[in-house]
Order: C-alpha cells, then structure tokens, then sequence
C-alpha cells in the first residue's frame, strides 16, 4: 500500500513524503521517497540558495521527486508574479534531473496543467495531489503522464459530485493520499479505509485495486 501524498509517514508500506525543506540527500528509511520543494504558499522564499539546494538534494537523492509545488488561489485572487516564478524555475529542475513531479493547484488546476505543458516528457510523471472541480482537464493530465490522487475527501458521503468525477479516472491513472501532516495525523483516517472506500465506489475488490494501485506508484 502506498500513501502518494504526505508530509508525515503513517499506516501505509511505502510513503511519498513532501519535506518542508530541501535537504542535503536522503536520511531515511528506503520505503519513502522525499520530494523536495517549496510550496506555493512560501515561494517567497524560493531563491537562488534554495534552488541550489534543491538541486544538490536531488543529486544526493536518486529516488528523490520534486514537490509539493505549484499555484494556489486559496490565499490570494491574484496569483503572485513570485508563485509563478518559483514554480517554473522548480519545473525546470526537476526536468533536469528527469524527476516526477507532486503538483498544487488550489482553485488553479487549469493554470497548473498549462504550466506543465512545456516539461511534457522532460518530467517523467506528474502527481495531481488534492484535484477537485476540474475532470474536464482530464485528458489534458493523462497526455502530460500525469496521476490523480484521492484523499479521505472520498469518505465524504455528501461529496457526490466528487465521488462521481472520481469513478471517472482511468484505473491507471489513481493513485491515494492521506496528506498526514503532524498537525492532522491523530485525526486522519487510515490509508486502508480510503482505498476500502474507492475500491466500493469503483465496484472492485479491495485488494485487485490496492495492487493496482501500488503498480501505479510504482511507475510514478
């Protein structure tokens, strides 16, 4: 089983944790796989000693992935000049090093996919993480070898348009999250429980999708 989005490991076998920081190369265990950035929300910070940094851990770090990145529109209506930089210039590195990417793109997907369009084949993957309110982009994510991500918002009985654009997504293409922080992780449902839960809406079995799932992030 593989949380494809967290900021904390938790109950699942293989983790895709988003550090807070770049780091110099990888201290951890070999079940996780650190991608390293800078949210959106500080790209303020992102400079030329955090871009080297980035890249120095991406060189220490093979299996290491870039993200959390992207836009939001969550804070502000405007998306800053500074988000938009920090985010291209964080495409760009992980395009030089041929990493996947862990996408966010709060009440901006559209504006995410077509940042991502000119890295097509430079970035080896793509994780949609958080998606919502935007599966008319999908074919657009599918042509950029991108993967949606589903978080315990699934275990929403009220959440019925999402459930639907949900049962949507190509097999292929699913990934699940918890994004545990240390702040939500007492109350974050196990990982177990939201693949139950897309496994049912989907009309599988549990354990076909899960290993479905795992080949996935896998290719990822």
């Amino acid at each position: 089983m593989t949380d494809a989005h967290c900021h904390l490991p938790g109950d699942a076998a293989r983790h895709f944790v988003c550090s807070p920081a770049c780091v110099a190369g990888p201290s951890h265990a070999p079940e996780l796989r650190v991608f390293y950035g800078v949210h959106p929300w500080e790209a303020g910070s992102f400079d030329e000693t955090r871009a080297l940094a980035l890249r120095h851990a991406l060189a220490a770090d093979p299996w290491g992935g870039v993200g959390e990145i992207g836009l939001d529109r969550l804070r502000t209506r405007t998306i800053p000049d500074a988000m938009r930089e920090a985010f291209r210039a964080q495409l760009e590195i992980a395009a030089d090093f041929s990493r996947p990417v862990t996408l966010h793109g709060a009440k901006c997907w559209g504006e995410v996919v077509a940042a991502c369009r000119p890295f097509a084949g430079r970035v080896p993957a793509f994780v949609f993480h958080g998606f919502s309110r935007s599966f008319g982009l999908l074919k657009d994510i599918i042509a950029l070898n991108g993967f949606i991500s589903v978080g315990p918002a699934i275990l929403n009985a009220h959440a019925v348009n999402y459930r639907e654009d949900v049962r949507r997504i190509p097999e292929d293409r699913l990934l699940v999250e918890t994004d545990r922080t240390a702040d939500t992780a007492a109350r974050v449902p196990p990982l177990a429980d939201i693949v139950a839960a897309l496994a049912a809406l989907r009309g599988v079995p549990a354990d076909v999708l899960d290993a479905r799932l795992d080949a996935n992030a896998s290719r990822v």
